[in-house]
């Protein structure tokens, strides 16, 4: 920062304009210097005061919820995942009965809410020679910008080649990001493209079905409430709480799979409190568990490695939901070593092949269900589901955390760049005296100078830290998240935390310090006494016997960059820095 090159250990002591201390003095001017043992009276009850100030923040804006380890399993009835139907005989498709034809198409969709259109093309696969009406399935994609190019393209082979027509369409995001999806619109989107196969001759308008995946499985239970006449549905790793609680639940356990100091998780826990309304964000409290979601025929499908998705509780709410809507047609299938979307091995590596066993048994329960056969293998299959902590379900939004939130961090950000700019502005001054050699350019005394750039210097260490602790524990979550083995090592993702707030503590301590040796400075220009000094005020607020500096400039820029560096401790007790 350009603060920091101006601020100086250097004294930039003008004589000219600044009375010497001594003579200053000698005239009874100023007292004679504290002792150490007054400086460190003084510099301790201001230390406590400011810690105390900064703990209070932390404490008041602290988030807490039980993620104590609860080990909740559901055990299935067997390992066996096979999906086997009562009156299945050799005619019955299976995979690779049929050829593949491909074609793609473009439709306009649009989102009704915004008025905004999109033009997405949509990949068709259908069994060559196949006679008659045929069933289908839409796939629906998850988190992220998926197409046709990269999605869903050998399931989606393997079920036309089953005799299914299948249609994966480019993911329909208009304007939105993946904190704005607009999840009706999205809903209505895969519903115009359910329409459009209904009026194809070779697919039976009511058996066709919808494979949702993730994200996706929010936007179906839209759909199923739009469209009453999908037949079945294939939900693969379902979020089935809101998404508050869902990514907090993911924070919670991927934090401490990473290896993330605890510390960390206070950050995610306060971001989840946030009301999102305030900033037109309506999609962290969506009511997807409703019964008509689940009313149709439908299969679950978890992979044991997935570290996103809350099994137990999800299984619970769509047995649940499911018998409440007079459905008992539910299948559920877990498989072993399998990420969140059945994958082996780390998804950012490319051609990941599906977990074995999951595309016969994905095929065998889509060809028996839309035949209408009656399943004879266990509805409750595969390895068992496990679940490391309860779903957060006491999270909510906090408007008054919120406005206080965002009121300090705006300040913080206006104060820093204010900050910066006359710090620049000063630089500029520094060097012209340089190169001019007129001396002294911003006059900081009694050390006030190097206090404030040890104070920046600190606080911008810590700020950095932080910056880097927490993107190491994104990055080691993330891949988590993309089937990466857990790595619970620590590293700079544990032991920043504790030295942040070490460095905390000793930038209190500085601060401490600083107001303890400008109120030295103050008393010996009587300016704290009572009554004042004859003329002392009046002698400070003219610069003829300053305390900061003999320049109004660095006076300001003093004063600026202090309530600077503030806001950001601010800040950091705010994310509970200061919880001990």
């Amino acid at each position: 920062m350009a603060t920091m090159v101006c601020v100086s250990n250097e004294q930039e002591n003008d004589p000219a304009a600044v009375p010497d201390d001594s003579s200053a003095s000698a005239k009874g001017g100023l007292d004679a210097p504290w002792s150490r043992a007054r400086r460190l009276s003084v510099a301790m009850p201001i230390a406590v005061i400011l810690v105390a100030i900064l703990v209070f923040v932390s404490h008041a804006t602290a988030v807490t919820w039980n993620n104590e380890p609860s080990g909740q399993t559901v055990d299935t009835l067997t390992s066996d995942t096979d999906v086997t139907f009562a009156g299945e005989d050799a005619s019955t498709p299976t995979r690779d009965t049929y050829k593949v034809d491909k074609k793609v198409t473009r439709m306009t969709v649009t989102r009704s809410s915004t008025g905004e259109t999109e033009s997405v093309r949509v990949l068709m696969r259908s069994p060559r020679g196949a006679s008659g009406r045929r069933p289908a399935i839409v796939f629906m994609h998850g988190a992220g910008y998926g197409t046709i190019d990269d999605s869903y393209g050998d399931v989606a082979s393997i079920l036309a080649s089953a005799g299914f027509v299948t249609a994966v369409m480019d993911k329909p995001v208009w304007s939105t990001d993946d904190i704005t999806r607009d999840y009706p619109a999205s809903a209505a989107a895969y519903d115009k493209v359910i329409e459009y196969l209904r009026t194809l001759d070779n697919v039976n308008p009511d058996n066709v079905g919808i494979y949702a995946n993730s994200e996706s499985t929010w936007i179906a239970s839209y759909l199923l409430g739009i469209d009453h006449r999908v037949a079945f549905q294939v939900l693969l790793s379902p979020m089935v709480s809101t998404p508050r609680r869902s990514i907090g639940f993911l924070a919670s356990q991927n934090f401490t799979l990473a290896g993330a100091n605890r510390g960390y998780q206070s950050v995610v826990r306060r971001v989840l409190r946030v009301d999102g309304e305030l900033f037109g964000l309506t999609n962290f409290d969506l009511n997807t568990m409703n019964t008509r979601a689940y009313s149709i025929p439908t299969l679950v499908v978890y992979g044991s490695k997935d570290v996103m998705t809350a099994q137990v509780s999800g299984v619970h709410n769509i047995l649940r939901l499911s018998h409440k809507a007079g459905n008992w047609n539910v299948t559920i299938r877990s498989y072993p070593v399998a990420s969140h979307v059945l994958r082996l091995g780390d998804e950012s590596q490319s051609n990941t092949p599906l977990v074995d066993g999951y595309l016969d048994d994905l095929t065998a329960w889509c060809v028996g269900t839309s035949l209408g056969l009656r399943q004879t293998s266990d509805r409750i299959a595969g390895a068992t589901i496990y679940q490391s902590i309860p779903i957060p379900s006491e999270l909510k939004a906090d408007r008054p955390l919120t406005i206080y939130g965002t009121i300090l961090h705006v300040m913080m950000i206006l104060l820093l760049l204010a900050s910066l700019m006359l710090g620049l502005v000063a630089l500029g001054r520094k060097i012209r005296y340089m190169i001019r050699r007129r001396g002294p350019a911003l006059g900081f005394l009694h050390g006030f100078g190097g206090s404030l750039l040890a104070l920046i210097m600190m606080t911008v260490a810590a700020m950095l830290l932080l910056v880097a602790g927490f993107a190491e524990v994104v990055m080691r979550v993330v891949r988590l998240a993309w089937g990466a083995a857990p790595n619970d090592s620590g590293g700079i993702a544990d032991w920043s935390w504790p030295v942040i707030q070490i460095a905390c503590v000793l930038v209190v301590v500085a601060w401490s310090r600083l107001i303890a040796h400008l109120i030295e400075v103050s008393q010996r220009r009587g300016i704290i006494r009572w009554p004042p000094r004859q003329g002392s005020i009046r002698a400070v607020v003219s610069g003829h016997e300053p305390v900061l500096a003999s320049t109004r400039l660095a006076r300001v820029l003093f004063w600026l960059s202090s309530a600077a560096m503030f806001s950001v401790m601010l800040v950091f007790a705010f994310w509970g820095l200061f919880l001990y």
